[in-house]
């Protein structure tokens, strides 16, 4: 019996030391790390919402059609009717472009839609073959409604080459370009904007009056027409482009044009959207 005790007294005492001892602490790299918050991901931007001006879809008040074609008319007026030569230049001046913008300044806050054309949609209207009587209202009116297709704005504003007699002369001066004129030393050239603002019903296509109409308006109109350089603008001679294509890649010839046409068309825009 005694031996049972001191053998029961013996395994106590090796397993008692075993049993007391508390386990090592987690070193710091088995120790689990918290994770790391997640990171949100980046939003994206938004695309900047197109200005009303140039929206694409939905309702339409004005429509905009800038016809001049980028188009620049070199032309000599000579002595004598052998001494004339015309030639239209294809341009990229961004005459319609720029055409357009002033429009949408011109209007303020009406919301413009700028309205594509065909190249050389209007060009049966420029020139037209044969015959001696034409009803220009009629083709212009379905002009602008084969452009117009299902646009459907409120009305349509036209800007678009006009044209006028340079005094003196019996020659026609037609949208944008330029002119010399006489021989040698005693010739000149300058700079012509005639530009015309037609404005078009969008149900009907009838042709709107406009602002000229008034007497107020007619009066202006014609007093206008006695100010120097309403439409021309004198160049120094050695702006006039040796050739007709030259005229392209004349740099101050583009720069003059773009700002005679940008002062025409900030003086006769307005009262198309005061009414």
């Amino acid at each position: 019996m005694v031996r049972f005790a001191a053998s029961l007294l013996a395994l106590l005492s090796l397993l008692t030391p075993a049993a007391a001892q508390t386990p090592p602490a987690p070193s710091a790299q088995s120790a689990t790390q918290p994770k790391p918050p997640a990171k949100k991901a980046a939003a994206k931007p938004k695309a900047p919402a197109k200005p009303a001006e140039q929206a694409t879809a939905g309702p339409c008040g004005i429509g905009v059609i800038a016809a001049t074609q980028d188009l620049f008319v070199v032309q000599k007026i000579g002595l004598t009717v052998f001494g004339n030569d015309y030639a239209e230049v294809p341009v990229s001046w961004g005459l319609d472009d720029l055409t357009f913008a002033r429009v949408r300044a011109a209007a303020g806050t009406t919301p413009v839609r700028r309205i594509p054309y065909a190249k050389g949609a209007f060009d049966s209207y420029y020139h037209p073959k044969g015959g001696l009587f034409r009803n220009r209202r009629d083709e212009l009116s379905n002009l602008v409604r084969g452009i117009a297709g299902n646009a459907g704005c409120e009305r349509y504003v036209v800007v678009m080459r006009n044209e006028g007699q340079l005094d003196g002369t019996n020659q026609t001066l037609s949208g944008v370009g330029i002119f010399s004129r006489g021989v040698g030393p005693i010739s000149y050239a300058y700079v012509f904007v005639y530009v015309g603002v037609i404005v078009v019903d969008g149900q009907t296509f009838e042709i709107r009056k406009g602002p000229a109409v008034t007497f107020e308006g007619v009066m202006k109109h014609l007093a206008d027409n006695f100010v120097d350089n309403e439409f021309l603008r004198k160049v120094d001679k050695s702006v006039f482009p040796e050739t007709a294509a030259d005229a392209a890649n004349n740099t101050a010839l583009r720069d003059t044009t773009r700002d005679f046409l940008t002062k025409r068309l900030d003086k006769i825009l307005p009262p198309y959207f005061a009414q």
